[in-house]
């Protein structure tokens, strides 16, 4: 149930709780200093499932502060999942190249809006550096680089496509039959939404059900060849079926369109655990909205859940919930869905938020953690404040109504990581550099 609006800060109370605030918040070291920082997570190394999140998809302290735990937590805990809100095909590249697989021909990864997301400097430096940690490992050993996310609907139709004409090439035939239906819509998947809205009924949803049913149903001949490539194929043929359910519903509702999308996202990240066996511990790059539990937010009080909320319902305290935030700075986002990147000024946040009551700790980077114990701490967090979330469309002459929801950040993560001022990431070139490989990021 949502606390009362009455229960909502005064102006001055985030400048009072700031001061209480300020007697727990550990001091930590820019995310460059990899050991340093990293060393900070120790605390959580016993988990499951660590989610480390963002406020926004386009700051570039949010990706270096992850990378830099992500590896502490690989080469001291044994970590060996990272799961990232990306699209399945795109991180398979990234996977396939991490874990030193063989190559496969495929479209460019990461090219569909908003690609700065992904195709950045930092996850760059991250990739090759994973890559150099897995150089030494056994191969059952590797770390997994994966995408969660269900956007990719065409690639995923083609990858299957191009599985299944390798090892089979009469199911291949029925599969181009299947898929077929949709592809008036693959360069747009929305309009395939609208039209199943006009029509009233679903015209693709018995044919992509009935090609993962004849997937999965060959499993056992078809795991004589390679186990990972019909992994890799049976997760694509997942996502088209929830591709096709989530365009559908996005015209008929937010609240199940949103449900959809993260519980198939919760959906993959167990099933990778699963199949990495008893020892499989994972790492998730998402969102705040995606990675705290949404039932101590607005949007769990209107009927939504998340990742997070999930994982602590299936992991208790084996899942570790690490939210981000920032005052101000510079963000790398879109004017509206579909338009160009550009590098925007993040406003101070407002004064009923928690943001503010962060910034007024007068601590410019901190990591705060209430677990265990830290009653004050936790009372003081346990009152419902602003939050601010930014996507890759960031609208600050509209921040109240675009970027704001309410939230009790005590339940709603176990821990909070703190930088005042942040900037931008920095794409990679559209174009490969004169001179770079065939294979430069994330042609890979």
């Amino acid at each position: 149930m949502a606390p009362a609006l009455s229960q909502r800060l005064r102006i001055g109370d985030a400048d009072e709780a700031a001061k209480i605030l300020a007697g727990y918040c550990e001091r930590i070291a820019t995310p460059d200093a990899m050991q340093d920082f990293g060393a900070h997570f120790d605390r959580f190394g016993d988990a499951k499932l660590v989610l480390l999140g963002e406020a926004t998809h386009g700051t570039s302290e949010f990706y270096r502060a992850r990378a830099a735990i992500t590896r502490h937590l690989i080469e001291r805990h044994g970590f060996n999942i990272v799961a990232a809100e990306a699209d399945w095909p795109d991180a398979a590249r990234i996977d396939r190249h991490v874990r030193f697989r063989a190559h496969q021909a495929s479209p460019e990864g990461f090219a569909r809006f908003p690609t700065w997301m992904w195709r950045n400097r930092d996850v760059h430096h991250f990739v090759e550096w994973l890559r150099a940690h897995n150089e030494s490992l056994s191969p059952q050993a590797r770390v997994e680089f994966r995408g969660l996310d269900i956007y990719s609907l065409s690639s995923s139709i083609a990858a299957v496509l191009a599985y299944l004409d390798r090892v089979d090439p009469e199911e291949a035939k029925l599969a181009r039959r299947r898929y077929g239906c949709l592809t008036p819509w693959q360069d747009d998947p929305s309009l395939y939404g609208l039209a199943a809205t006009e029509r009233g009924k679903s015209p693709c949803e018995d044919a992509v059900a009935a090609e993962l049913t004849a997937l999965v149903e060959k499993r056992l001949a078809y795991l004589e060849g390679d186990e990972e490539s019909f992994f890799d194929a049976a997760q694509n043929a997942r996502v088209i079926r929830a591709a096709e359910y989530y365009y559908r519903l996005m015209y008929r509702s937010s609240r199940e369109s949103w449900n959809l999308r993260d519980r198939h996202m919760f959906d993959t990240l167990v099933r990778l655990l699963e199949c990495r066996g008893p020892n499989a511990k994972a790492i998730v790059w998402a969102h705040n909205s995606h990675i705290g539990n949404a039932a101590a937010t607005s949007m769990g009080w209107q009927g939504e859940f998340n990742i997070g909320e999930s994982g602590r319902a299936a992991f208790g305290d084996q899942a570790v919930l690490i939210g981000f935030g920032t005052d101000r700075g510079t963000v790398a986002a879109a004017s509206e869905w579909d338009g160009p990147m550009e590098v925007k000024d993040v406003v101070p946040a407002r004064h009923d938020s928690y943001e503010r009551a962060f910034r007024r700790t007068g601590i410019s980077a901190s990591l705060t953690e209430w677990r265990s114990g830290k009653s004050e701490l936790r009372e003081i967090l346990s009152k419902p404040r602003l939050e601010r979330a930014i996507g890759v469309v960031y609208r600050p002459e509209s921040e109240l109504s675009s970027h704001y929801f309410e939230a009790v950040l005590a339940d709603q993560f176990d821990a909070y990581v703190w930088f005042e001022v942040t900037k931008a990431v920095v794409p990679l070139p559209a174009e490969r550099p004169r001179g770079a490989p065939e294979t430069y990021p994330f042609g890979l």
